[in-house]
């Protein structure tokens, strides 16, 4: 027991003192580079289009942050945009943790004719393209009288075969066999399996899961588009659209709004921090 704490702490120590100069340089250079465009349409959002036309642009904010951002509500309803797509993205992220953890534990720990098959072909609904399902997935839409709704952005995306697959490679590296088979022995069925046994040791890869489809289903800008009236129930990338639509474009109107835009995604980044990075880092402490 000794011995394996003395070389856990070697090991610290070595991967401590490999971390010279040139590697926190080197994370400060990585840093700036993905903080600065954030910044830069902060600073470009507080002033007006003049300072995009600055032989050497000023890094201070400027002072019609409060202006621009009322403007972009005068615009368009963007209240209401963020409202839609908080509603869409949230539920897919929430549907698509729950439906493809139990998928993913279905084909990683559940023995059923056809398993592996099956789970080809899921993993095959990946390689189509998705704008060639537009046109019957739009005739669909119609049939069922959702133009306009967003069940008609929501129910398509409810399951994605990316979260199976993710789901699935999870539950193999994190849920033993053994485990499964003791938890069948003390008499827990199979969803109650699920919930106590699988499903917490998956939690770090279901957050960065969930995180990432949030993300999709916050950016989608292509099937919103098609399937919403952007006048009734837009989305936040329609009604970005909507704000650098015309012969001129208002950057620092079209800028204030994507300011507003990305708050909702940092703060469920912040929220699920932990958990995100510990699902991140899982995979990398493996062996």
């Amino acid at each position: 027991m000794t011995t394996a704490v003395a070389r856990r702490r070697s090991a610290s120590r070595f991967s401590v003192a490999n971390a010279g100069p040139f590697t926190y340089a080197l994370l400060v250079v990585v840093l700036v580079a993905s903080v600065f465009p954030l910044y830069y349409s902060f600073l470009i959002a507080s002033k007006d289009n003049s300072a995009l036309g600055e032989a050497v642009p000023s890094l201070v904010p400027g002072g019609n942050l409060v202006a621009n951002l009322a403007r972009v509500f005068d615009t368009v309803d963007f209240w209401l945009a963020m409202q839609n797509s908080l509603v869409v993205a949230g539920t897919v992220a929430i549907s698509n943790v729950v439906l493809g953890t139990l998928a993913g534990f279905a084909f990683a720990r559940l023995r059923f004719r056809g398993r592996d098959s099956l789970f080809l072909v899921v993993v095959g609904t990946a390689m189509v393209p998705t704008q060639l399902g537009v046109v019957p997935l739009y005739m669909l839409m119609s049939d069922l009288d959702w133009y306009g709704t967003l069940q008609a952005v929501v129910v398509p995306a409810l399951i994605g075969s990316f979260s199976v697959f993710w789901m699935r490679q999870a539950c193999e590296e994190s849920v033993p066999y053994e485990l499964v088979e003791a938890a069948r022995v003390d008499g827990c069925g199979v969803l109650r399996t699920f919930w106590h046994v699988a499903f917490p040791a998956v939690r770090p890869q279901a957050a960065v899961m969930g995180m990432f489809t949030f993300m999709t289903a916050w950016n989608d800008f292509f099937w919103p588009l098609i399937v919403l009236d952007p006048n009734d129930s837009p989305t936040v990338q329609v009604a970005l659209s909507a704000l650098a639509s015309g012969y001129y474009t208002d950057y620092s109107l079209m800028l204030s709004g994507a300011s507003l835009a990305v708050l909702p995604v940092v703060a469920i980044f912040v929220l699920l921090a932990r958990q995100v990075v510990g699902g991140i880092m899982q995979g990398a402490v493996k062996g």
